[in-house]
């Protein structure tokens, strides 16, 4: 019992720490016509305002509001949206995009290139957690009322997922810097927000509206967003028939089929990597040898911990990509064999047959594997000392030379720009080397998609091979539908919109 209760707890900080949505909705029909939504979600959003918006779950209530000006789907494949159309010049360095005619603020107020330039030239040079998306953006230009033209300072293959994101949501001009928009702003989206209704923080109540220009796509009249932080009591309200879909633990599945439920596995959502962050040696002078990286790959029985850790929800992984992305590969999956006395002896042949130490930062993200790490490492000879310290602390300060972490699957671009790109959220020692750069700046120039997942496969080629991360396992998620609801994503796309679900009627 104390096992399970620990995997519970453990569970609920792997969502967080991914921002994988995890979420139960009902529908009945309401009494004015059209079915209606109740999703549950462990956390509020931190605020509206476009400069402020947070992915994962937060990303249901505010991606109905606004509009985005791209969108993209279940599969991850970039669509259409708020912008019509887009192009790329041969260079890769301006953007354009054609708006469609006659959208409409929830005010009345036509949306227009104009307020496009506005809320981008605000997100840009706000701060935020979605202005450094914008770097490569050095102007935005409105020529006409359906025409908005970004400059850009240089290539950034990130930019059009970010535009399908927070990134490229369209707020009013003339409400966007009053009080209002925090709370209850006004947008373009297919929502929009009863103010009397929401209780901020509790309860959020939204509203289709019958003049949104793709109002067919969601078919819920009315939406409520409840905040139930407890999983637990999501599970128990889902058992209850209180909701009607939501994702359940690997231990909750059963019950859930048990009760009559239809259970829907969607692999692949995010990725847990021991990340060998110091590469050069800086702090750990053993890292800066491959061999000692690629021997610490090789000390971890990926299928073990797949099914006694997860309990069988994940699948065992050397990379970091996406397994539904172009840049996956998967005959990857075997470079490193679990082989701890091959890789007792790449260790000696670099040189530090005697051992050596790592300071690992602990959390709770961590708490259930640290003890499998630690007695992988140190069946090769190396000690791990774990020091508590939060999360974000793990990945950004440059002071522990290797942390294990779990993030959400997203696209290859964004992989990129994360986690290998010397700018890195997630790089703290901005490591780069030459031939890796040279296949970034490739994938970053390429505009021919099928052109661009070539370089991205040789970039996971050359991440595996040169051991930066000893991934783990991807995660899995279980989502128990009843009748009427359909849980619509595959596990290529982890953004929390309410086009995930088909609501029948």
């Amino acid at each position: 019992m104390h096992v399970l209760s620990r995997k519970a707890r453990w569970a609920a900080a792997v969502a967080v720490a991914a921002l994988v949505p995890v979420s139960s909705c009902g529908t009945s029909e309401s009494s004015s016509g059209g079915a209606t939504l109740t999703l549950g979600v462990q956390a509020p959003p931190n605020s509206l305002d476009p400069v402020q918006l947070l992915e994962g779950q937060q990303m249901y209530l505010w991606s109905s509001i606004y509009d985005t000006l791209l969108y993209s789907d279940n599969n991850a494949v970039l669509q259409p949206n708020a912008a019509e159309s887009w192009q790329y010049s041969g260079d890769a360095r301006t953007l354009t995009l054609k708006l469609r005619a006659g959208m409409k603020f929830s005010s009345g107020t036509p949306v227009t290139a104009a307020a496009v330039k506005t809320t981008l030239d605000r997100t840009k040079t706000t701060p935020g957690p979605l202005q450094s998306n914008l770097d490569a953006v050095g102007s935005v230009e409105a020529p006409d009322d359906r025409t908005v033209v970004l400059q850009l300072t240089h290539p950034d293959p990130n930019l059009l997922g970010s535009l399908a994101q927070g990134n490229g949501v369209i707020g009013d001009p003339a409400t966007l810097t009053t009080p209002r928009t925090a709370l209850d702003p006004v947008g373009s989206g297919p929502y929009t927000l009863d103010h009397q209704a929401t209780v901020n923080g509790s309860k959020y109540v939204l509203h289709r509206r019958d003049d949104y220009w793709n109002a067919a796509a969601y078919p819920a009249k009315t939406v409520t967003i409840r905040v139930i932080p407890d999983r637990t009591a999501l599970f128990n309200a889902l058992l209850a028939g209180e909701v009607d879909a939501g994702s359940v633990d690997a231990s909750q599945a059963p019950a859930a089929q048990k009760a009559g439920l239809a259970l829907k596995r969607v692999d692949g959502v995010a990725v847990g990597e021991f990340v060998l962050a110091d590469r050069a040696g800086k702090l750990v002078p053993a890292l800066a040898d491959v061999r000692v990286r690629r021997a610490i790959n090789m000390a971890f029985d990926r299928g073990k911990i797949v099914g006694k850790i997860l309990g069988g929800l994940g699948q065992p992984t050397t990379q970091v990509f996406n397994p539904k992305s172009p840049a996956y590969v998967p005959a990857l999956n075997d470079r490193y064999p679990y082989d701890p006395a091959g890789a007792r002896k790449l260790i000696a042949e670099a040189g530090y047959g005697g051992g050596f130490s790592l300071t690992i930062p602990a959390n709770v993200v961590s708490q259930l594997v640290q003890p499998t790490i630690t007695q992988a490492l140190a069946d090769i000879g190396i000690t791990a000392s774990w020091k508590p310290v939060p999360p974000q602390d793990s990945t950004q300060t440059g002071e522990y030379p290797v942390y294990f972490n779990i993030a959400g699957s997203v696209a290859a671009p964004r992989t990129v720009n994360s986690k290998l790109a010397p700018t890195g959220s997630t790089n703290p020692f901005k490591s780069q080397a030459p031939d890796l750069t040279a296949l970034i700046d490739r994938a970053a120039a390429t505009t021919d998609q099928n052109q661009a997942a070539d370089v991205y496969r040789q970039i996971n080629t050359y991440v595996v091979d040169n051991a930066w991360f000893a991934p783990l396992f991807t995660t899995s998620t279980n989502w128990v539908t009843r009748s009427k609801i359909t849980y619509l994503g595959t596990g290529a796309n982890p953004l929390s919109t309410l086009r995930t679900f088909d609501v029948g009627k």
